[in-house]
């Protein structure tokens, strides 16, 4: 009769723990909004790098006399490495 008692109280245990864990777990549980704010911001991370080294390309290009557009493309690039640096640390945090 004890071992049955015993794996009750074990069993109890186990359910009670799960359920703290259940508890805690929506109690965490993201909100759509800020999912969608995550999202932005890993967007802004990427886009914002590429698109300021697409301008400052473009301006150093149009200092130059011709066709150039080798600044523009060097930091385009740049800014796509930048970017993904960025996610990279900011989603490992």
């Amino acid at each position: 009769m004890s071992d049955q008692h015993e794996s009750h109280e074990k069993l109890e245990v186990q359910v009670d723990k799960a359920a703290q864990r259940l508890e805690r777990a929506e109690k965490e549980r993201s909100t759509v909004l800020a999912q969608t704010a995550y999202i932005g911001v890993l967007g802004l991370l990427f886009v914002l790098p590429v698109i300021g080294g697409a301008y400052l390309g473009r301006w150093i290009d149009s200092l130059f006399e011709g066709y150039s557009m080798r600044w523009t493309l060097s930091l385009i690039f740049l800014g796509l490495v930048v970017g993904a640096v960025n996610v990279y640390y900011f989603v490992r945090e």
